[in-house]
């Protein structure tokens, strides 16, 4: 495949083919880590953003872009890291927040809600991704991997991670 017949459309589709190591049905294209591609003369770049700061999984993630888009026939693969600003569960597409409930984590949910007017930051109301209850409780702030808590269901009793809001 010649790599100048390919747009960023086409590139941002190849990267879909890319899980994340941690949560095997995203994309990352779903989580929102891939902020922008660049075609500079014979050389890629793929800016990426980690979920939270020191994210384990970003190194495999590089390997994994630089590889794929070897595999189209790019001889130059940069992929930088970015963290500023710092990624929020506002990029995951609605897509991937739906993957993330099928597959028994709750999607992040908006902090804040609006009472009489005024705007505040409230105890999150966490949906259980198995009975859709919303009779939820933390056990911990931090479940299986540091962007996820563990919560457990007061209804169906299972416990289940849930992707936090940031």
């Amino acid at each position: 495949m010649k790599t100048t017949a390919i747009d960023k459309k086409t590139l941002f589709a190849y990267l879909e083919e890319i899980k994340d190591p941690e949560i095997p049905v995203l994309s990352i294209v779903d989580l929102g880590i891939v902020r922008d591609i660049k075609l500079n003369d014979d050389e890629l770049e793929i800016i990426i953003t980690p979920t939270y700061t020191g994210c384990p999984a970003m190194d495999m993630i590089a390997t994994a872009i630089k590889v794929e888009m070897a595999t189209l026939g790019f001889k130059k693969v940069k992929v930088t890291h970015v963290i500023s600003p710092a990624w929020t569960t506002d990029w995951m597409s609605e897509e991937g927040k739906r993957k993330l409930k099928e597959y028994g984590i709750a999607p992040p949910n908006p902090k804040q809600q609006v009472c009489n007017d005024k705007l505040f930051a409230a105890d999150e109301a966490v949906q259980c991704p198995h009975c859709n209850s919303w009779h939820t409780h933390r056990i911990s702030e931090f479940g299986s991997t540091a962007c996820k808590a563990l919560y457990q269901c007061d209804d169906c009793k299972e416990p289940f991670d849930y992707f936090k809001c940031h």
